[in-house]
């Protein structure tokens, strides 16, 4: 959200962009109690659970005999997304309102600093969330006991979806499309949005999560965002601590994201080459089944395998270069300051001589000038 205005300002006008750009999160709460307030109704229930509950339920009985509730995936999905985009925006209005501005302005921050800082803190929040919540996931469905579930039972399990984790993978979609608008609402520089698109699109998030959900491969992709949503905690708090001054903190921090970067990289590969190369391997099938939600053939398997390890490989190469660029960085630095510069005499002469009265200061340049042409008469 920006930042709150001054009583002495005058009120931009009524549709202007910085009017949408300083009230978007109240037009966007409005928007979803709109919704909210629809479900109390019984004209308006039928359209304003199509937004807030989860669509596409199927009634299945468990080992026990007792009726549950299961989901699948479907076009209806599309509105319970936007709801929930329309959350996020509000969510991250609260957080960059309440939070992350009190806290710039104690911290007086740079303007490349306080996007930055605003970035880190945001993203801080949700990765935080997402892998406590994916975390529990994983430990409730027992995928650390039993790594076989990622691929055994494939389409008829991994098809019917609990109600945690369709819900968990709506919201994910649902905030990596509210970091478009986000870009206009926080007046991102030009230079800047087409890094942050592309953060957006290819760095393991919308792109992959939307095709873990469509191609029923959700379970595999849990795993992996946990993992990898986990490393970039530890990046964002590095960054904080850097934005906040502690040095030894984000020093520390910083060493830990390497470390974690490589391995959690090694691990999404291998997680990777065990589901969909050797597991899924087993109940390969020879064409897709839309119907059935199979899509286990080795067309499939082969570009899902291809595209995440080409995304590891990606951002390795991205990890890999700006290492090196660092270390020559240095590296020069350190050269710089163990060999003296012939100018520092000169520019240490010109500040002395700046610091002395204007007398003293001709009579200075008049002894340095008769000194220089005595050296020469005495090299000649």
């Amino acid at each position: 959200m920006a930042p709150r205005r001054n009583k002495g300002t005058k009120n931009p006008p009524i549709f202007s962009h910085e009017f949408l750009i300083q009230n978007h999160a109240d037009i966007v709460s409005c928007v979803a109690m709109v919704f909210v307030i629809g479900l109390m109704f019984q004209a308006t229930n039928p359209v304003a659970t199509l937004f807030v509950a989860m669509q596409h339920n199927v009634s299945m009985n468990d080992s026990a005999g007792e009726e549950m509730i299961r989901y699948t995936w479907g076009k209806k999905d599309v509105f319970s997304v936007f709801f929930y985009f329309l959350i996020c925006v509000v969510v991250h209005a609260v957080i960059q309102e309440y939070i992350l501005d009190k806290m710039n302005r104690k911290m007086h921050l740079s303007k490349v600093k306080h996007s930055k800082f605003n970035e880190s803190g945001q993203l801080l929040v949700f990765y935080l969330s997402s892998v406590v919540w994916g975390a529990d996931i994983i430990l409730r469905e027992g995928y650390v006991t039993g790594i076989s579930q990622l691929w055994e039972g494939y389409p008829q399990d991994h098809a019917i979806l609990p109600f945690i984790v369709k819900f968990f993978f709506i919201i994910q979609i649902a905030y990596w499309l509210h970091c478009f608008p986000e870009l206009y609402f926080q007046k991102v520089k030009k230079e800047e949005v087409q890094a942050r698109i592309q953060y957006i699109c290819l760095y393991l998030y919308l792109f992959f999560i939307v095709a873990a959900y469509v191609l029923n491969f959700t379970r595999v992709a849990l795993c992996m965002l946990v993992i990898h949503y986990a490393v970039e905690f530890v990046f964002h708090v590095a960054r904080l601590c850097y934005f906040s001054e502690r040095a030894d903190l984000a020093s520390n921090a910083f060493m830990s994201f390497n470390i974690l970067f490589v391995l959690v990289r090694l691990g999404t590969i291998t997680l990777a080459v065990l589901t969909f190369w050797y597991g899924l391997e087993q109940t390969n099938q020879p064409s897709v089944d839309v119907a059935a939600g199979n899509f286990n053939t080795w067309l499939v398997r082969i570009n899902c395998l291809f595209a995440i390890c080409l995304m590891q490989a990606w951002l390795m190469w991205n990890f890999i270069t700006f290492q090196l660029r660092k270390l020559r960085e240095r590296s020069s630095a350190t050269r710089k300051t163990r060999s003296p510069s012939k100018k520092k005499p000169t520019k240490a002469s010109d500040d002395d001589l700046n610091s002395l009265p204007e007398v003293d200061q001709n009579s200075a340049t008049e002894n340095g000038s008769l000194r220089t042409r005595s050296k020469v008469k005495k090299s000649l």
